[in-house]
């Protein structure tokens, strides 16, 4: 059952508007992370309840607690149920979203001013990827049949959210909970969350696997206070160099984790796997044009291509405590921690991976003879999901990407993670499907984010028209 012409007209008769409601979006400074944008966060989802009422929606503001930071206590903000359609002769489509933003440094432009380049339509500003654009896309497709009187051919039930970017904290007990019996979530068949990006920026692609990601701090302790390095300088155990030393034993430079047993755990690709890398339209030039300069670790396309979706990946992130200022400070810090991450692929798991990696920088420590402490934790975790390419979700979101592209998807994994996709598919018990709006070279974790107009025009169009072929599966 393909979309309506007057349905797919009509959106592009809006775009300008919708270009202007996004802009809206982005102004609201919803950035999780950071605690004095908190009560910021906590408008954006009350802003975007009025929009869902505004169509019809009926909605549900459910408290998720609160969050403890440095001695104090802050709200979490409410994660937004949604639900309109009470067919049971019509499926029922679960989406997912979420409203919350990045930290924004550095920037070309102001981050929450939606800026709309001059020659290229690109609408850059934080969150217009990530997650913004796509949660305004199911808005529109609800608008329009709420402005026509035109029912909808699914059920929907909605899950919206203000914490992804900081772990989605409180979010899995409501889902829990919710998708028991008599919960807000019962009755779904389906799940569809546009929350990713193509490979390229020519294919369309639907994501069937996400990477977990378990987070850790190694804190290194030791001077009751920081120190001058030119009396203390090689008279005393440094917690700097003690850091420096371990984080050197994580992983090489050509990104082999160093951990025993870590990359044990992942079983050699098949055939048909190495097929399908090789089949998907991305190559080593996408990879670098996306990381602005010559650096991918191989010229062999399938490779870089598993180490960004069917292998592990170890990064580092930070050092907290350290001198990180312009000019020279020849302070010796007296507790540093040093922030890294592990992207998991199945079968790991946080439980399997964090014990190998404390054990192994425990022991490497011990063997350093410093006279410092070292604790090391693990501080965010999420586990990976993979899903069914068959089941007849994904057939539905990939005929609906032919009709509005042009062409079939590429099917991948992604390296990123999203770690309540798993949550969800575990407990709504069905299949879940990635549809993405957004480019690969989007840098919706990145300075100067961005989503090109036609993505998000076509991507609203892409996703009215996948409800329209779940209608008819």
């Amino acid at each position: 059952m393909p979309a309506p012409k007057a349905f797919l007209d009509w959106i592009d008769a809006n775009a300008d508007r919708f270009i202007q409601r996004l802009a809206e979006a982005v102004a609201i400074p919803s950035v999780s992370g950071e605690f004095a944008r908190r009560d910021d966060t906590i408008r954006m989802m009350h802003w975007f309840e009025k929009q869902l009422k505004d169509v019809g929606v009926e909605t549900k503001l459910a408290d998720l607690g609160t969050q403890e930071a440095g001695g104090k206590t802050y709200p979490l903000p409410p994660a937004l149920l949604g639900k309109i359609g009470n067919d049971r002769s019509k499926k029922t489509v679960f989406i997912y979203g979420h409203l919350d933003a990045n930290k924004s440094d550095g920037w070309d432009s102001e981050p929450f001013e939606l800026f709309v380049h001059p020659t290229n339509g690109q609408l850059i500003g934080r969150g217009s990827t990530d997650d913004k654009g796509p949660v305004l896309g199911w808005l529109h497709v609800l608008e329009y049949h709420h402005q026509h009187n035109e029912p909808l051919p699914v059920n929907l039930k909605f899950c919206f959210e203000g914490m992804e970017e900081s772990g989605s904290l409180g979010l899995d007990p409501l889902v829990i909970s919710e998708s028991k019996p008599g919960g807000w979530f019962e009755g779904v068949d389906c799940a569809c969350i546009s929350d990713n990006y193509w490979l390229n920026t020519r294919t369309p692609a639907l994501c069937y696997g996400l990477r977990g990601q378990s987070y850790f701090n190694i804190i290194v302790s030791g001077p009751g206070r920081d120190l001058h390095s030119g009396i203390f300088g090689r008279t005393v155990h440094e917690p700097m160099t003690d850091l420096m030393l371990l984080m050197s034993k994580l992983v090489d430079s050509q990104g082999n984790i160093l951990v025993p047993g870590v990359e044990d755990l992942v079983p050699p690709p098949t055939a048909e796997e190495l097929k399908l890398f090789e089949s998907l339209d991305y190559g080593i030039q996408d990879v670098e044009d996306a990381a602005g300069g010559p650096i991918a670790l191989s010229s062999d396309k399938v490779k870089v291509l598993m180490g960004r979706m069917r292998y592990p990946a170890l990064s580092m992130h930070g050092i907290e405590g350290a001198f990180d200022g312009v000019g020279s400070k020849t302070v010796i810090p007296s507790r540093v921690i040093g922030k890294f991450s592990i992207r998991l692929v199945p079968p790991q798991t946080p439980e399997l991976v964090a014990p190998l990696t404390i054990k192994y920088l425990e022991d490497e420590f011990s063997k350093m003879g410093s006279r410092n402490t070292l604790e090391v934790k693990l501080v965010k975790k999420g586990h990976p999901w993979v899903a069914d390419t068959n089941h007849w979700n994904f057939e539905a979101a990939k005929r609906a990407t032919k009709v509005v592209y042009g062409v079939d998807p590429d099917l991948m994994r992604d390296g990123g993670s999203i770690p309540v996709t798993l949550t969800f598919a575990e407990n709504l018990k069905t299949n879940v499907v990635l549809l993405p709006m957004g480019r690969g070279d989007d840098g919706a974790h990145s300075t100067n984010e961005k989503l090109d107009r036609s993505n998000y025009i076509e991507g609203t169009k892409l996703l009215g028209t996948y409800l329209y072929e779940i209608g008819a599966s």
